[in-house]
């Protein structure tokens, strides 16, 4: 049987003036002329993307949609009408996003998290922005400090939410991002709470228990100062946004391994600057 919305190994059984036909149980599905691997014969075995095109008809396609059926993604609206969305997936034919399946009415050049899935009634593939049953919140197979996965899908007032290995939802505070981030990123986080209520919270640094982190910014400082001649223009004054830019770390390690290389005697203190002693 076809797996409508995912990629099918399938045999190539006869050519014609359009294109090649591939042998699958449900009866023999077209793959237009433009999407055939060069060199490709009848009796060839090739991999194809599988779908309905805009005039119904199952067909298959070389080209590689942005998500397949069971996926998360975050796609932009390339048109709205009154009985849906439709989004752009990287195939000719836009998926749509039924407007049953819409949070709030979808906005062209918007981007939005989807889940992709086959209608039942129409056997088409379509999207939905409603998210919550596709999610695993009430199973969660993760521990505190694992490395996993993110794409944010969206904001909120107290931060970023997020796709957590195209599971779960989860949660990454404003203080915790020293970077520039919007819906559809992706990036490489660390669990940092499982709460009681299936809750998650992440973090885009690994918890290293205190002094490992702080020893690896030391260094990371003291290698910064050695590269601009023992001067750096940063202070427990600056802004958290500068001292990720500089460093990559956050403004409170920033501010413990200043104090602890202080304390060491290894740095001077000034009003704008750090100075590397000799």
């Amino acid at each position: 049987m076809v797996d409508l919305g995912n990629y099918n190994t399938l045999e190539i059984s006869r050519t014609v003036d359009f294109g090649v036909y591939l042998t699958s149980e449900d009866g023999d599905i077209l793959l237009p002329n433009k999407y055939i691997p060069e060199g490709a014969q009848v009796g060839d075995m090739i991999r194809v993307f599988v779908y309905r095109d805009s005039e119904d008809r199952v067909i298959a396609t070389n080209l590689t949609p942005y998500a397949t059926v069971g996926e998360f993604a975050c796609l932009t609206v390339k048109d709205s009408t009154p009985f849906g969305a439709f989004l752009d997936w990287g195939l000719e034919k836009d998926l749509l996003v039924p407007l049953h399946n819409q949070k709030e009415k979808m906005v062209p050049g918007r981007k939005y998290c989807v889940y992709l899935y086959v209608d039942e009634t129409s056997d088409r593939v379509v999207a939905t922005a409603k998210l919550g049953k596709y999610l695993q919140n009430d199973d969660i197979q993760l521990e505190e400090n694992q490395e996993v996965p993110l794409m944010v899908i969206g904001s909120t007032d107290i931060g970023y939410k997020v796709l957590i290995d195209n599971k779960y939802m989860g949660i990454l505070f404003k203080n915790e991002v020293f970077q520039k981030v919007e819906t559809g990123d992706k990036l490489t986080g660390y669990v940092k709470t499982i709460r009681p209520d299936n809750k998650i919270d992440v973090t885009l640094r690994r918890s290293g228990g205190g002094f490992n982190e702080v020893g690896e910014a030391t260094e990371q400082i003291l290698d910064l100062l050695r590269q601009h001649d023992g001067l750096l223009y940063l202070t427990d004054k600056s802004s958290p946004e500068e001292i990720y830019e500089l460093l990559g770390m956050s403004k409170k390690n920033f501010k413990r391994a200043i104090g602890s290389l202080y304390k060491a005697g290894r740095v001077v203190l000034a009003a704008d600057h750090i100075r590397l002693v000799p």
